[in-house]
């Protein structure tokens, strides 16, 4: 079974969320229904990223690394395309 990390925007705190999953489509769901602790205050979420691992155990060190100080600035510009609300142009 395929296991995915995923990157989720905040459009409350316009802050990426980092995790992993066998089923993202269900994980992005609990997230916007406030079933996740860590998250219930920061939604809505938007899905912007999803890697495919063949493991678990690959899936969760890309987790890891995504959530280390490298990792972060690997997704530091995924962040500036979604960091104004939909709908309204970015200037300059």
């Amino acid at each position: 079974m395929a296991h995915y990390v995923y990157i989720l925007f905040s459009w409350k705190d316009r802050k990426l969320y980092v995790g992993e999953s066998a089923d993202v489509r269900r994980r992005l769901l609990d997230h916007n229904e406030g079933r996740v602790a860590s998250t219930r205050n920061r939604r809505p979420f938007e899905l912007i990223r999803v890697e495919e691992f063949a493991t678990r155990y690959e899936a969760s060190k890309r987790e890891r690394f995504l959530k280390s100080p490298a990792g972060w600035k690997e997704t530091k510009n995924i962040k500036k395309t979604f960091s104004t609300p939909r709908g309204v142009a970015q200037s300059g």
